[in-house]
């Protein structure tokens, strides 16, 4: 495992996970919980993006930060939203739908790279949309009280309903993408 920048900012996302979750069960405000939750999750979000800019810049790219990325993405918003369902600020069928895609493409990517076949499920647009979806509305959903006018709490809600959507999409169009190389390889 390369100790690099990069790969330190991913395992400093992986170790903000338990802070997360852990904040709602300290003695602390429901202010103070959904702030420190919130900031902590935006932290990790903005490392996600840094840490790939960076790596790519000093030319520190690695295959051990490749595997690690997603799977600390997957684990952050994972957690998040089950806390969220766990706080009842998030339906089940949703989590189920997020996490539930995050398990069966990571599955599938792992399957076309053993059959030689990546690139067919490489990160599209849509998915991109869907992540962007979900890194607003969980801090939105984790600091659930209103910011003057703004509904953060029905605005978080709607748009993790829309990344739920945006997920089935992604879903199907990466599934899409591997049935002709699924059919090929006789599968």
């Amino acid at each position: 495992m390369p100790l690099n920048i990069p790969n330190l900012l991913t395992w400093t996302r992986i170790l903000l996970i338990p802070l997360v979750i852990g904040v709602f069960y300290a003695p602390l405000t429901a202010y103070e919980k959904n702030l420190i939750a919130t900031s902590a999750f935006v932290v990790a979000a903005l490392t996600d993006w840094f840490d790939g800019w960076l790596a790519r810049k000093l030319g520190q790219t690695s295959a051990f930060g490749a595997f690690l990325d997603p799977v600390a993405d997957k684990l952050m918003v994972a957690a998040a939203v089950v806390m969220l369902v766990e706080l009842d600020r998030a339906d089940a069928v949703v989590a189920f739908i997020i996490v539930g895609r995050e398990i069966a493409i990571s599955a599938l990517r792992e399957w076309m790279a053993q059959i030689g076949a990546a690139k067919s499920v490489a990160v599209s647009l849509v998915g991109k949309l869907k992540t962007t979806a979900q890194m607003v509305a969980i801090p939105l959903l984790l600091y659930y009280e209103p910011l003057g006018p703004v509904p953060v709490a029905q605005l978080g809600y709607w748009l993790l309903w829309l990344a739920a959507a945006l997920t089935v999409w992604s879903m199907g169009y990466y599934l899409s993408r591997a049935w002709p190389e699924i059919r090929r390889k006789g599968f």
